[in-house]
């Protein structure tokens, strides 16, 4: 199972954890504060950290969260455990949301024909969403079982989509991965309980105490999480939005980030640094992004400590094989603003 996300973080994370280091008290949190997948968080949570994880998608807060779920936190038991309601989900189908808008059903039913999904998961899709939504309803499971569940779905969804690798748009050709049947696979839980939470929150709501250390991966180009991963937003959220274009995107424009915008960018993230109130400020950035480095060391150093370690490559979002053949790969930069005494 994969999760193509733009800007994951999976190929470098070790090297980020490195410079975190362990926790210095007991009561420390390590604040994930764009958390996408929560690779990153799921590492700070190896070396003994407590954990907050935040982002203003609910579908990546649901995904981050599943890699902190350890076994007793999810029994299950009123639905004989995980592996038992991964089975029911995989055998339910309907001619739900999913179905009308995201797949060829749509020439039909709204008069555009999208292909993201062959109709026959589409249903699998559909009806898989509305159970796990339904037993939250009912209180059949916890919210963490809810999260779980979600995200189990979330893998299987991306195994089976006609993307490129976002759901900005879908193929105008099916793949052979997009003809496979839908296959909802139990994820591999923790042994042991972390201590964490979640939260939705806007960014710049996101506060921290001395003894914490705030990590910050924001978005680096124009490119909108948002637009990018609507489809994967709606079957968390469970409703059905009025979509629009050729794309179906839902309404996204309320949660576009101000970090998309070149001219805002670093405005922006100066900002949200000096805000924090914990020690460590750690930001992940790349020589791709709308900031220059330079740039931001600058604005940094008028407040506080900087100090740039560059932590290795990963690949650059291409959208086809084109662009993958001719593309290069991106520096990772991790920077860490220890702010001056008495600021």
């Amino acid at each position: 199972m994969g999760y193509r996300y733009i800007g994951s973080k999976a190929r470098i994370a070790n090297e980020i954890i490195k410079c975190l280091g362990a926790p210095t008290a007991d009561d420390s949190y390590f604040i994930d504060a764009f958390s996408g997948t929560g690779i990153v968080a799921s590492k700070a949570a190896d070396l003994g950290w407590n954990i907050r994880i935040n982002d203003m998608m609910m579908n990546a807060t649901v995904v981050s969260e599943a890699h902190l779920l350890s076994e007793e936190d999810v029994d299950f038991s009123a639905l004989g455990g995980y592996v038992e309601a991964v089975k029911k989900l995989s055998v339910v189908r309907k001619e739900g949301f999913i179905w009308r808008e995201y797949s060829p059903a749509s020439a039909l039913q709204v008069g555009i024909e999208r292909r993201y999904f062959n109709e026959d998961n589409a249903q699998r899709i559909d009806g898989a969403t509305n159970l796990i939504h339904a037993w939250k309803r009912e209180g059949v499971i916890s919210d963490k079982e809810f999260s779980l569940l979600l995200a189990t779905l979330i893998f299987a969804v991306n195994d089976v989509a006609n993307i490129a690798g976002t759901y900005g748009c879908f193929l105008s050709k099916w793949t052979q991965q997009s003809m496979n049947q839908l296959n909802i696979v139990p994820l591999e839980l923790r042994r042991n309980a972390v201590n964490y939470s979640v939260s939705n929150l806007d960014v710049f709501q996101v506060n921290s105490r001395m003894c914490d250390v705030v990590y910050f991966d924001p978005p680096y180009t124009k490119r909108q999480y948002a637009s990018y991963y609507h489809i994967l937003e709606t079957i968390v959220r469970g409703d059905e939005p009025i979509v629009e274009g050729v794309a179906g995107l839902r309404p996204w424009k309320d949660n576009a980030s101000v970090f998309c915008y070149k001219t805002k960018a670093l405005k922006a993230l100066v900002k949200l640094v000096i805000s924090q109130k914990a020690d460590r400020v750690l930001i992940s950035y790349s020589n791709d992004g709308h900031i220059q480095l330079d740039e931001l060391k600058k604005e940094l150093e008028k407040t506080g400590y900087v100090e740039i370690t560059e932590i290795g490559t990963i690949g650059k979002y291409r959208p086809n094989q084109i662009a993958s053949s001719s593309g290069s790969d991106v520096n990772e930069y991790l920077i860490e603003y220890r702010k001056f005494m008495g600021d």
